[in-house]
C-alpha cells in the first residue's frame, strides 16, 4: 500500500539504491556475478528495449501531431531557430565550464607513471577502444556537410526501423507534417486523426512501461556494479572523475538559475518533475532510450505544449549533448596533462569548436561520447600513437561518467523545451494522465 502512495521518483531511487547494494553483495559471493548477469540483468535490458521500441513511433506521432496542429507555419520556423540557437549556447557554456575547471584543478598532474602504465597495459588494446578510434576516424574523414546528407533518408521505412537514425525520422516527420498543413485541413483530417490517436496510445505505453521502472533500474544498476573494473584503478582516477562530476553539477545549477529567471518557475519544482527522466537517464546512459519518458514528463508534468516539446526534445536527444561536451573538454585536457603534453590557448578554443560540432553529429547512445572525444583529441594534435593510451586513461571510469553526463543531457533538453515554450507562449499548466484513467471502462 505504501509503494502505491510513494511518488515515482522515490520508487526509482529506492530501486537504484537496492540495486547498488545487491550488486556489491553479489560481488562478495562466489558465482554472484554470473547469477546477476544471467537472472537480473535481462530485466533491465528488456526495460531499455521497451523504451527504445516506442521512441520512434512517439517521435513520428508527436512531431506530426505538433506540426499539423499549427495554424501558422511561420511559428514552426520560430520554434526551430530558437531551439538550435539555445542548444548551441548551452553547449558552449558547458564546454567552457569544463575547460575552466580542468585548468584550475589540473587533475592530470596527480596521475602517477605507474597508473598510466597499468591503464595502458589494461585498456590500450581493448577492442572497444579500438572500435571507437576506427568509428571516429570514419567521421573525421567525411565531408563538412556529411551530417546534412545523413539527415535525409532515402527510405522512410528503413529510417523508421533504426533507432540510431533518429535525425532521419525527425526530418521525415517534419516534411510529412508540413505537407499535411499545405493540403488543407479537410484533406489532412483522416491522417491527422490517425497520428493523434497513435500519439495517445504511445504515451499510454510510456505510462505502462514506467510501472516497471523501479524494478528495472534495480536490475540495471546491479549489473553495472558486478561488471565494474578494478577498484584500485577507479581510485586512481577519482580526481579526474570528481572534476567531471563537479562540472556536471554546476551545469544543473546553471539550468536551475535559467529556469527560475526566465520561466519564473521554481527550479526545485522543475528538478522534481523531471527527476524520473533523470534517474532513467542515469540508469540507461542513453538519451534516446529516455526520450519517451522525458517527453511525457515535460508535456504532462511541466506543462510544455506538444507543438514545442515534439520538436525540441527529439532534436535535443540527438544534437544537444551538454554533459557529453563538458566531459570531452575535461577529458581532453586531462589526457594532455597526464601525458605531460602542453595545450595552448588556441588549442583550447579548438576544443570548444570541435566539441560543439561533434556533439551535433553524435548519436544519442551509450559510449558515443568516446567517439566524440577521439575527434576532439585529433583536432588538437594528439599524436596517433598516443591515442589508444589517452583513451585507456579514462576508459575505466567512462561508464559511471556516461551515466552522470546523460542526466545533464536530458535535463538540458527539458530546460530548453521550457525556455522555447515560454518564448512562444506555449508554457501552460501541467495536465497529468495516469495509466488507469480509462481502466474502469474496459475492466
Amino acid at each position: 500500500m505504501l509503494m502505491k502512495k510513494l511518488e515515482l521518483h522515490w520508487k526509482i531511487l529506492i530501486g537504484m539504491v537496492l540495486g547498488l547494494v545487491f550488486g556489491f553483495v553479489m560481488l562478495q559471493i562466489d558465482g554472484g556475478k554470473g547469477f546477476t548477469n544471467d537472472w537480473i540483468k535481462p530485466l533491465g535490458t528488456i526495460f531499455v528495449k521497451l523504451l527504445k521500441l516506442i521512441a520512434i513511433p512517439l517521435i513520428l506521432a508527436s512531431l506530426i501531431k505538433g506540426i499539423s496542429d499549427l495554424k501558422d507555419i511561420s511559428k514552426f520556423k520560430t520554434i526551430g531557430i530558437r531551439t538550435i540557437i539555445t542548444y548551441i549556447f548551452t553547449t558552449v557554456i558547458a564546454i567552457s565550464i569544463g575547460l575552466m575547471l580542468v585548468n584550475v584543478l589540473q587533475p592530470g598532474n596527480g596521475v602517477s607513471e605507474e597508473t598510466i602504465s597499468k591503464l595502458t597495459t589494461t585498456y590500450s588494446s581493448n577492442t572497444t577502444v579500438q572500435a571507437k578510434i576506427t568509428e571516429a576516424t570514419k567521421q573525421v574523414e567525411s565531408g563538412p556537410l556529411q551530417f546534412l546528407e545523413d539527415m535525409v533518408p532515402d527510405n522512410a521505412f528503413k529510417a523508421l526501423s533504426e533507432n540510431r537514425l533518429m535525425l532521419q525520422v525527425i526530418f521525415f516527420s517534419i516534411f510529412l507534417g508540413i505537407s499535411m498543413l499545405l493540403i488543407g485541413e479537410k484533406r489532412a483530417t483522416p491522417l491527422k486523426n490517425f497520428f493523434d490517436s497513435l500519439n495517445d496510445v504511445v504515451l499510454k505505453m510510456v505510462d505502462l512501461i514506467m510501472l516497471t521502472a523501479p524494478y528495472a533500474v534495480f536490475a540495471l544498476l546491479a549489473s553495472v556494479v558486478v561488471s565494474s573494473d578494478d577498484p584500485d584503478i577507479l581510485v586512481a582516477l577519482l580526481q579526474y572523475a570528481g572534476v567531471v562530476v563537479l562540472g556536471l553539477m554546476l551545469m544543473i545549477t546553471f539550468y536551475s538559475i535559467i529556469v527560475g529567471t526566465v520561466t519564473k518557475k521554481n527550479p526545485f519544482w522543475f528538478l522534481k518533475e523531471i527527476s524520473p527522466a533523470q534517474l532513467l537517464a542515469f540508469s540507461t546512459s542513453s538519451s534516446a532510450a529516455t526520450l519517451p519518458v522525458t517527453m511525457e514528463r515535460v508535456e504532462e508534468h511541466i506543462g510544455v505544449d506538444k507543438e514545442v516539446s515534439s520538436f525540441v526534445l527529439p532534436v535535443g536527444a540527438t544534437i544537444n549533448m551538454d554533459g557529453t561536451s563538458l566531459y570531452q573538454a575535461v577529458a581532453a585536457v586531462f589526457i594532455f596533462q597526464a601525458l605531460g603534453l602542453d595545450l595552448t590557448f588556441a588549442d583550447q578554443l579548438t576544443i570548444v569548436l570541435t566539441a560543439l560540432l561533434a556533439s551535433i553529429g553524435s548519436a544519442a547512445v551509450p559510449g558515443a561520447g568516446m567517439v566524440m572525444l577521439v575527434i576532439v583529441l585529433e583536432s588538437v594534435g594528439l599524436p596517433p600513437e598516443l591515442l589508444p593510451i589517452g583513451l585507456a586513461l579514462i576508459f575505466a571510469v567512462d561508464r559511471p561518467l556516461d551515466m552522470c553526463r546523460t542526466v545533464v543531457n536530458v535535463t538540458g533538453d527539458a530546460m530548453v523545451a521550457m525556455l522555447v515554450a515560454k518564448s512562444v507562449g506555449k508554457l501552460g499548466e501541467p495536465h497529468v494522465r495516469n495509466w488507469d484513467d480509462h481502466y474502469e471502462e474496459v475492466k
